[in-house]
C-alpha cells in the first residue's frame, strides 16, 4: 500500500505545487510544466502498481445496486469533464465542473469498492479534488462564467459521453473487472 499512498500524495502535491508555492513554480517557467507532467505520470504509475499489488482488506461489501449508481455517476463525470461546461448551456455557470466530475468519478468508485486500497485511492483523490477547489478559489476569488452555449451542444456532448463511457468500460474490462451489471 506504500506505493499507492505515495502515488496519491505525489498526484496531490504536483497539482498543489502551483497554488501552494507560486513563486517557486513561476521561477521554473515553462520547464515547470514538464516537471509537473512527469510527476503526474509517475504518480499514476505508482497508483496503478500500488493498487494492483495491494492486499485485499475488505471494509464493507457493497450491495448490487451500487453498480447502477456507479455507472450513472461515471457518465455524469465524463459529461462534466467534457467541453460541455464551456460550450453548452446546462453547466455554464459552474465554476469547477471538471473537479466536480472528478469527485463524482471518485465517489462512484467508492460506492462499488469496499476494500482498503479503494478507500485510499478513490477517497484520497476525492479529498484532493475538494482541496483543489478551495485552493483555486482562494488564489483566484474573482470569477465570471463565459457566455452560455446551446442545449444542442449539451446533447452532442452527452452522446459523446455515452460513447466514451462504452469505450472506457471495455478498456476497464481489459485491465480489470467488467464495470456493467450482468
Amino acid at each position: 500500500m506504500t506505493l499507492l499512498v505515495l502515488g496519491v500524495l505525489l498526484w496531490a502535491g504536483a497539482h498543489f505545487f502551483k497554488r501552494l508555492m507560486p513563486d517557486a513554480r513561476a521561477r521554473m517557467g515553462d520547464a515547470g510544466k514538464g516537471i509537473v507532467a512527469v510527476a503526474l505520470v509517475i504518480s499514476v504509475v505508482l497508483m496503478v502498481i500500488g493498487y494492483r499489488a495491494a492486499e485485499v482488506v475488505d471494509l464493507w461489501y457493497p450491495p448490487a445496486w451500487t453498480v447502477h449508481a456507479n455507472n450513472f455517476l461515471v457518465l455524469v463525470a465524463i459529461f462534466m469533464m467534457s467541453p460541455a461546461p464551456k460550450k453548452g448551456r446546462i453547466l455554464n455557470g459552474m465554476r469547477h465542473p471538471q473537479l466536480a466530475g472528478f469527485r463524482a468519478w471518485a465517489f462512484a468508485h467508492l460506492l462499488v469498492n469496499g476494500d482498503l486500497a479503494s478507500v485510499i485511492l478513490f477517497g484520497g483523490l476525492f479529498l484532493w479534488a475538494l482541496a483543489e477547489v478551495v485552493l483555486i478559489n482562494k488564489a483566484e476569488p474573482e470569477w465570471t462564467p463565459g457566455a452560455a452555449g446551446s442545449y444542442a451542444k449539451d446533447g452532442m456532448f452527452l452522446v459523446a459521453s455515452l460513447v466514451l463511457m462504452a469505450v472506457i468500460g471495455y478498456i476497464h474490462y481489459w485491465v480489470g473487472p467488467w464495470p456493467y451489471p450482468v
